[in-house]
């Protein structure tokens, strides 16, 4: 059975969300040509210390640094480098944020400086995307219904859903029950939704192909074709009336 959470134990994930929102907002504002993704990891990292949190990713299965920072075809993993930002870059942060126990991870891409038009429409419709998603967590909906709900909105807008890498259930573990929520699907199919439960739902969507592949790090995954990549998560909670953003301020 999914991980059904209490009042107190969303509140304490709800301070978590809340630390990362802040801080995706504050590291973002440093974005620009010429700056490091390992400057912005360090800030990063020094923004969820100040406000009592520790990084969910750093240590997690090896992991080196406190966020996944993804570059252009990097579509998610990318471990900060010293490789400065050049103007039209698109570049994702990707972080989580554990606090008295309890996790809450979000992602964002934004663009460095002036972007292609093509550039903005994948970040546009794969925030919105997301936004398809979250609407259909609500208690009787489906897994399959919020993966449906992503993937028809991406590929009737010319783009595709990264099939190897899938949303999470999580709470007290930073990948918790359920542990397989994919950003495709059909509607009706899979576990059923229920009050009480928290997950990731985050759609990666790349401009080509949705195949991907790992680099020889072990963490970094790319588009295979090269291609331009976005992605957008939040985490939620589902309410009797539908699904509460936990990861804003």
């Amino acid at each position: 059975m999914p991980l059904i959470k209490s009042a107190a134990q969303v509140e304490l994930m709800r301070e978590s969300g809340r630390i990362v929102a802040k801080t995706l907002r504050l590291v973002s504002d440093k974005i620009a040509p010429g700056v490091t993704p390992v400057e912005l990891d360090e800030y990063a990292h020094e923004l969820i210390r100040a406000e009592g949190g520790v990084p969910s990713f750093l240590g997690y299965r090896g992991y080196p640094r406190a966020t996944c920072i993804s570059v252009n075809e990097v579509v998610v993993h990318g471990i900060p480098n010293t490789t400065p930002l050049e103007k039209g870059d698109i570049i994702t942060l990707d972080f989580g944020v554990v606090k008295d126990g309890w996790h809450a991870d979000s992602a964002w891409t934004y663009a460095v400086g002036d972007i292609k038009d093509e550039a903005r429409r994948l970040m546009n419709v794969t925030r919105e995307s997301l936004n398809q998603g979250i609407a259909k967590a609500r208690p009787g909906n489906t897994i399959g219904d919020i993966g449906a709900a992503v993937q028809t909105y991406v590929e009737r807008n010319g783009y595709n859903v990264v099939r190897d890498l899938v949303g999470h259930g999580i709470g007290e573990k930073l990948h918790d029950e359920p542990h397989n929520i994919p950003m495709y699907g059909k509607p009706g199919k899979g576990m059923k939704l229920l009050a009480g439960m928290t997950m990731c739902i985050e759609p990666m969507v790349n401009a080509g192909t949705w195949k991907v592949n790992q680099l020889d790090d072990e963490w970094t995954i790319v588009t295979a074709d090269g291609r331009l990549a976005a992605h957008y998560e939040h985490t939620i909670h589902i309410t009797p009336s539908g699904a509460e953003i936990l990861t804003k301020e």
